[in-house]
């Protein structure tokens, strides 16, 4: 087909049309009628509109009110974790009360037990850390002096430059450690919080999902009761495939910094731990950070090494544990997981890089769901929005997780 006929084409579905009469007969389009073909358009562009308002009103509901957001969902995301030990404890016929005190104990006991042990390291080679910083400043300013680099002159005078800045910056740095204690205050306040949301959906999720569900007008419940389980599901799957990821990961990149000589094995470790739960990009800064750890004081041929450790660890993880943990319950697309955490960074930081990937994975089985209508029939949604977050159980007629619903202890 010709251009001139492509054109003519595309100005025909633009131009308004001859009307066709009840009896057959046709008449010419008035002057002032809407063209079919415009017509459509414009449905479709202030349906859009009204989409992206409100999207951007959710946005800014989730930045305004993001000390009670993130906590929120700091505890959704620790109970998709908990939930199925917790519901294997209830299977157990132990009190509900006691499966709460364990599952909520046991995960500050770990946290409390890590923290502990960075802390117990950098405190122990403190001084070797300090001695090694100093040495390797030493060396780069010898190397910068000996290749001719940079003269010792220019060197004190930039050594200079920088103590007469923070000279200058001393009431910047005092109103910055004011806002570090005020950050300190609010993560207090937030963990608080999120420990008390999370004690409330272990004690109470049932009761409080049917109550939110009566807010939804009664011919709509049974589809959002069956796309929220859906979705509940798949945060269940990637909770627990991300935890056993992030673990071996944490044990494989920290044996290999101890084995090397890296210091602070264990910092490094529970960094890459807490890295792993950004999927991609969170792998990729913290073996970076290990790396330039070993480049700085184990020399070259460590970081080399510490390099080729991060890689390996990396590539089993990639393309063994993923795929054999994960299997269909979430195939994330490299692509999608890098739009994903780089939108949630720029709208919420790092904490909207960690939220990025499983709010999006929720979102989309829901909508799939949704718009599948497999919610009536329970069969797998026949297609996908960003990527497979395909629950292991599928529709409204999934039996409930919680064996005792409604009971107490």
């Amino acid at each position: 087909m010709s251009d001139e006929n492509r054109r003519g084409g595309f100005w025909d579905f633009l131009r308004a049309r001859p009307v066709t009469l009840p009896g057959g007969e046709t008449r010419p389009a008035e002057p002032g009628e809407v063209p079919p073909g415009l017509r459509i358009a414009t449905a479709y562009a202030w349906r859009f509109l009204v989409i992206a308002g409100a999207a951007a009103v959710i946005v800014w509901l989730v930045i305004t009110f993001k000390l009670l957001v993130i906590p929120i969902l700091v505890a959704i995301l620790i109970t998709a974790l908990l939930y199925p030990g917790f519901t294997l404890m209830l299977r157990l016929r132990m009190p509900r009360i006691l499966a709460i005190i364990v599952s909520v104990v046991g995960t500050l006991a770990i946290v409390v037990g890590l923290v502990w042990l960075v802390v117990w390291q950098v405190s122990r080679q403190a001084g070797e850390v300090r001695d090694r910083a100093a040495q390797a400043i030493t060396d780069l300013r010898t190397w910068a002096i000996e290749s001719g680099l940079l003269t010792e002159q220019q060197i004190s005078d930039a050594f200079g430059a920088v103590v007469e800045f923070v000279r200058e910056q001393a009431d910047a740095l005092l109103s910055g450690a004011l806002t570090v204690g005020t950050t300190v205050g609010h993560l207090g306040t937030g963990l608080l919080l999120a420990i008390f949301i999370l004690i409330c959906l272990l004690a109470d999720g049932a009761s409080i999902w049917r109550w939110t569900l009566r807010l939804f007008p009664r011919p709509a419940r049974a589809a959002v009761d069956a796309s929220a389980r859906n979705g509940w599901q798949t945060l269940i799957n990637y909770a627990r495939t991300q935890i056993i990821v992030a673990t071996i990961d944490a044990v494989g990149i920290g044996i290999g910094a101890l084995l090397l000589g890296v210091p602070l094995a264990i910092p490094i470790a529970v960094l890459v731990f807490l890295g792993a739960f950004v999927p991609f990009v969170g792998a990729i800064v913290t073996g970076a950070v290990a790396v330039v750890i070993a480049l700085v004081y184990n020399g070259p041929w460590i970081a080399l090494a510490m390099l080729a450790v991060v890689l390996l660890v990396q590539q089993v993880e990639s393309h063994l544990l993923q795929p054999l943990l994960m299997g269909s319950a979430v195939k994330v697309h490299p692509l999608a997981v890098v739009l994903v955490v780089a939108g949630g960074s720029m709208i919420g930081g790092i904490a909207g890089a960690l939220f990025a990937v499983p709010v999006a994975a929720f979102v989309n089985v829901v909508a799939v769901t949704l718009a599948s209508g497999s919610w009536r029939t329970g069969a797998p949604p026949d297609a996908d929005l960003i990527w497979s977050t395909v629950p292991r159980t599928i529709g409204r007629d999934e039996p409930d997780d919680d064996p005792t619903e409604g009971k107490r202890a």
